[in-house]
């Protein structure tokens, strides 16, 4: 049986504050946090000095622990170190991987995905932020880079092995992210303004790192892992006081199953749990946590389970609305399927963003033309997001469909209503029977969003009162028996088609 290769050095001294032992396992880690005391302790040369006291880590319940060993293009890693920040929307870890070799890399959060980056000082100098507004294009490293995301963020705790010293306090600083066509990820980190941090890299799949040493939570239902939950912390529904189920370890908002209310978990690392109320009541034709197998993107389907239930409408007269259920499976993270007016699809965030620009765009081999560009809200959500949910969300969003032989292909590009970040979506068209019997249940001809709205329902009145008058016309008419012959067809969630939504943070 195979087994990891040994360490072949370490530095082993007791931390200066309480002699707890710390071990620096690369000649390249000039910092770590103590485990006992949260301790900054500064390495020089054999002596240790302490600078500090790190902030406790917020309890996210992810997967990944110091200690978990893996293997990336067959070279063996473990993770040593962690960072953990806040943004506008909640959390998230970058875990220092030291690899055999000695190099570093963080392995960090991404749209409820993974990316693995390496440092690139080729690309230094990095460019001043004020010149990085999202969704402009910029060269960099004499690279084209697309700007996908540029928030503030603050630390709020360090632990284990660091390759550099942590950012002092609740200070705030900028993170930019750039992405290219190539699926690249460029994250440059500001919190030293003078000297940014530049790292490179690409989306992972945690099953193809073949992790070992990952959190025990026991197994789950399908046979895999299960995921931690948040029950042991008592967290109670801060509106009417029932407790909160909560199953994923990426969750950041989630509604009570008692009053609907949202709650935000993002905030727990201040002991606060903030909520908004929602009267609009949620009728998903597919029940939350159902788990169906669908092949999203993979040659063979998988189990996807609905966590997840939003409806939302077009900011217009017109309000159309359309209905998206979050799904999760352990391997591949999370996509979205979307029913909406004209039919069913599915979409996942990609970590590039596509060529091209305006009307006509490409990816991954394929081109693709703009249908619709609107504004869309949250009406009435169910269940647990990897993003905080806000009243009344508001999004810019354009959807694009594949031409010629990829006609059944989507894109969708979300833009946040601050201008803080732009995700790319990309998936493809379904067939209501595939959903209905992948999920084992029996689909409406109307979407349920779409019914609940006032233009929908606007919509129907008005063809209603349409078909009665060419009924009394006709009756008018000198027909004789050649009687009235004629048929109608309901889309919307019923037949296969494009969704007109999909994509977030």
């Amino acid at each position: 049986m195979a087994t990891d290769p040994p360490v072949q050095r370490s530095l082993r001294a007791a931390c200066p504050q309480c002699g707890a032992p710390l071990e620096f396992l690369s000649a390249a880690s000039v910092f770590a946090v103590c485990g006992f005391c949260r301790s900054t302790v500064a390495r020089e040369g054999d002596a240790l000095r302490r600078l500090g006291q790190s902030a406790e880590l917020f309890d996210d319940h992810t997967p990944l622990q110091l200690g978990v060993r893996g293997v990336w293009q067959k070279e063996h890693f473990s993770l040593v170190g962690r960072l953990q920040y806040r943004y506008r929307d909640g959390t998230w870890n970058e875990w220092h991987a030291l690899f055999d070799s000695g190099r570093s890399a963080w392995l960090s959060e991404d749209n409820g995905r993974y990316v693995l980056v390496f440092p690139a000082p080729q690309m230094t100098p990095a460019p001043d932020p004020a010149t990085l507004p999202v969704e402009s294009r910029v060269m960099v490293g004499g690279q084209a880079w697309l700007v996908a995301s540029v928030q503030r963020v603050s630390l709020l705790a360090a632990q284990g092995e660091l390759p550099r010293l942590p950012l002092a306090g609740n200070s705030d600083f900028v993170v930019a992210e750039l992405r290219n066509p190539l699926g690249d990820v460029l994250s440059i980190d500001y919190s030293r303004p003078a000297e940014p941090d530049v790292t490179l890299g690409k989306a992972v799949r945690l099953a193809e790192l073949a992790l070992t040493g990952l959190v025990a939570t026991g197994e789950g239902a399908q046979g895999g892992p299960a995921e931690k939950t948040l029950r042991a912390q008592g967290l109670a529904c801060p509106q009417c006081g029932a407790g909160l189920n909560v199953q994923l370890s990426t969750t950041q908002s989630v509604v009570c199953g008692q009053c609907h209310a949202v709650v935000s978990l993002a905030d727990l690392a201040g002991g606060a749990l903030n909520y908004y109320r929602q009267e609009a009541a949620c009728h998903p034709q597919i029940p939350l946590g159902k788990v169906g197998l669908l092949a999203l993107g993979s040659a063979a389907p998988l189990p996807w389970q609905v966590v997840g239930y939003a409806q939302r409408v077009t900011v217009d007269e017109d309000e159309s609305g359309w209905s998206e259920y979050l799904l999760y499976n352990r391997s591949e993270g999370f996509s979205f399927l979307v029913d909406a007016e004209d039919g069913w699809s599915w979409v996942a965030p990609i970590t590039g963003v596509p060529s091209g620009s305006g009307e006509r765009v490409s990816w991954d081999g394929a081109s693709y033309q703009r249908r619709y560009s609107y504004d869309a809200k949250i009406t009435c959500v169910l269940g647990e997001f990897y993003w905080r949910l806000e009243r009344g969300q508001i999004t810019h969003n354009s959807d694009f469909a594949g031409l010629n032989e990829h006609r059944q292909r989507r894109l969708n590009r979300e833009l946040a209503d601050d201008g803080s970040e732009a995700v790319w979506s990309a998936g493809a068209a379904l067939d209501a029977a595939q959903v209905a019997q992948a999920f084992g249940i029996k689909l409406s001809a109307m979407p349920d969003a779409g019914s609940s709205s006032v233009g929908g329902m606007l919509k129907v009145i008005l063809l209603v009162i349409f078909i009665l008058l060419i009924l009394w016309l006709l009756s008018r008419c000198d027909g004789g028996s050649g009687g009235f012959y004629g048929g109608s067809s309901s889309g919307g969630g019923s037949y296969g088609g494009y969704s007109s939504g999909g994509s977030h943070k």
